[in-house]
This record gives structure tokens, C-alpha cells and sequence, in this order.
């Protein structure tokens, strides 16, 4: 271990506390992986010690530092490989396929210069971006993509379009200081049930092949599949499935927009029971049915189909009960004698 350093006072995710030491401290790392010093004398370019912490409730390894500067802007390479986009044009279309997309209006969120929009486009949706550099966004019109100037922060941001239904995120997630609230700020621009395929580096790829070089500034967050779904989860989405691609290389999630569950049918079983209980009671003399049993079920169920006026007494086996009457519905509860 080398020397402590003070840990930031919360997860960035949960906002519990981390672990008192770093994991580990790193000197006279590149202060951004975007930074490079002019070839001129002076060279005022100076390293920045990193320190990787991590959460002791929710498990997210993340870096004490701040931000950087352009964190809300997406940098690519000017081109990817052809095999790259290979690979991405064959998964849009299997998104777009499996879920159903096609005509969809969707968003991509920190499109850069819409290397991915294009191909999202060529895949048969309806594709919008999102990205906060102005250059970008101008390279973005100039190829007739349509794109807004923004980054969402928080649930309060309101976006150009809305509702979408659906969102992409391609390693950006990672730069984030506060995954949850933009997360939550995505969230709200979705329609109801609306998706979202998100990716970031393989954390846990990282640690198998121990690969220390991966640390940087720019990147403040570390996801495992484990953490990432924690990630999701809090922000309100529902994890559909979490796979490592790319040479296990990425992690890529599918999610989904967390609805109310549908009860519709307990209300239709409701309906059934009562009507059943109803026909079996009207078999027989007035107050000649006795009920088996006071535990929980037969409780709610005397309440919600209305049969208590009907009930002559409840049997239940246990002492304790015997000699009271049932809660809200009144009727006596006898020993089985």
C-alpha cells in the first residue's frame, strides 16, 4: 500500500461510504488522457496522483478525483475499424429485430461526431443524438444527423423530442459524476416501457488480466456486471440481460424502463373466488358454512369477496385464537371440538 490519500466522503452511486484507505495510489498519472503538452520549452504539464477507492456498500471501484473538463463531450477516433463497424451495424440490427425498433424514435446519448448514429440510422430507426460539443454537433449537421446541443444531468432536463423510445449509450458512463442522476435524467425521456442499451469497459475483464494501465482520469467509475446492474437499478431501470462483448472487452446491458407491475391478474382471480365462494354458500341453509382455518389468506379472502354475513363461525386449531372474532369482519373463531 502506498500513501493514503483523503478518499472522497461518499460512493458516487449510492452515496454510502467508501472504504477508508484507497485500493491502491497511483503518481504522476496523466492528469486527462486528452491533454497532451505542447512540444515547446517550458513544458508546464504536470502528472496528477490517481486514487482508485471503492464503495463499501454497493462494491463500485471509482476514483477519488474530479471530473475533467470535457467530461460531458464523447471523443472518438476520428474513424473505427472496419471490424468495429462491422460488429456494430450487425448488433443494431439484432436490437432492432429482437426488440422490435424498427421506426422507432431513439437516442443516442454523447453521439460524438455520430460515428454510431449513422449506423444506428442505417439499422432502420428513427435516430436523434445527444452530445455537449459544439464541433461535434456541427460535424454531426453537416451529415444531415439530427442532433441537439446538450448533456442530461438530472431528472429536470427536458430534452428536444421527448418521449424516445429507446436510448444508447456507448462507453460515456464511465465519465460521469453522478451515473445515477444523469441515469435518472435519461430516464425521463423515455416513453413508457421505453429501453436502453448501455455499455462501459469490462471491470471485471480489467482485474482478471490485471491490466493496471487501464486507470485514468477521464474515467471516473469501474463497473463490474455486478455493479453496473446495481447502477442501473437504482436509476430506475429494469436489467433485461448483461453481457461481456468485444473481446469481453465491454459491457453491454439492455434495459428497460421500470413500470408499475401489472396486478390485473389478482384483480380477475378476485372476481373468480368471490363468485365461487358466492355459488358454493347459496348451496346451503342460511348460516350453515363454517370457514377451516384464521391464518392470513382466509382473513383477506373473507374480506375481499364480502362473504363474512354469510359465515356462521371461523374453526382455527390455535388456542390463541379461539374465543375472538375475526379483524374487520367479526366472526367468531371456535376450537375444532
Amino acid at each position: 500500500m502506498t500513501d493514503a490519500v483523503p478518499a472522497r466522503p461518499a460512493c458516487r452511486v449510492c452515496r454510502q461510504a467508501l472504504f477508508p484507505e484507497p485500493l491502491v495510489l497511483y503518481r504522476n498519472m496523466p492528469c486527462a488522457a486528452q491533454s497532451f503538452p505542447e512540444a515547446k520549452e517550458p513544458i508546464l504539464d504536470r502528472g496528477t496522483d490517481l486514487a482508485v477507492t471503492q464503495c463499501s456498500v454497493c462494491g463500485l471501484v471509482q476514483l477519488s478525483e474530479s471530473q475533467v473538463p470535457y467530461y460531458r463531450e464523447v471523443i472518438r477516433a476520428s474513424a473505427f475499424s472496419e471490424e468495429m463497424r462491422n460488429f456494430r451495424t450487425q448488433q443494431f440490427r439484432s436490437w432492432v429485430a429482437e426488440f422490435g425498433l424498427t421506426g422507432s424514435k431513439v437516442l443516442e446519448i454523447g453521439c460524438g461526431r455520430g460515428e454510431y448514429l449513422s449506423l444506428l440510422m442505417a439499422s432502420g430507426v428513427n435516430a436523434h443524438g445527444l452530445e455537449y460539443s459544439a464541433d461535434a454537433v456541427k460535424a454531426c449537421t453537416a451529415q444531415g444527423l439530427s442532433v441537439q446541443r446538450g448533456f442530461v444531468a438530472d431528472s429536470l432536463s427536458a430534452l428536444a423530442g421527448r418521449p424516445f423510445d429507446a436510448f444508447f449509450c456507448f462507453n460515456f458512463m464511465e465519465h460521469w459524476p453522478d451515473p445515477v442522476a444523469s441515469l435518472r435524467g435519461i430516464r425521463d425521456q423515455l416513453g413508457d416501457g421505453g429501453l436502453g442499451f448501455v455499455e462501459v469497459p469490462n471491470f471485471d475483464m480489467i482485474l482478471e488480466k490485471g491490466l493496471y494501465s487501464e486507470f485514468i482520469s477521464d474515467h471516473l467509475s469501474y463497473f463490474t456486471a455486478e455493479s453496473l446492474a446495481f447502477t442501473l437499478q437504482q436509476s430506475g431501470f429494469e436489467l433485461l440481460r448483461c453481457e461481456c462483448i468485444w473481446h469481453d472487452y465491454i459491457l453491454s446491458a439492455v434495459v428497460r424502463k421500470r413500470s408499475p407491475v401489472d396486478l390485473s391478474l389478482l384483480h380477475t382471480r378476485r372476481i373468480e373466488i368471490t363468485e365461487a365462494l358466492q355459488t358454493f354458500i347459496a348451496g346451503f341453509p342460511a348460516s350453515s358454512v363454517a370457514i377451516w382455518g384464521a391464518g392470513h389468506q382466509a382473513l383477506a379472502t373473507i374480506a375481499l369477496t364480502g362473504i363474512g354475513s354469510s359465515i356462521k363461525y371461523v374453526v382455527d386449531s390455535a388456542p390463541f385464537k379461539q374465543g375472538k372474532l375475526t379483524p374487520a369482519t367479526h366472526i367468531p373463531i371456535v376450537p375444532p371440538s
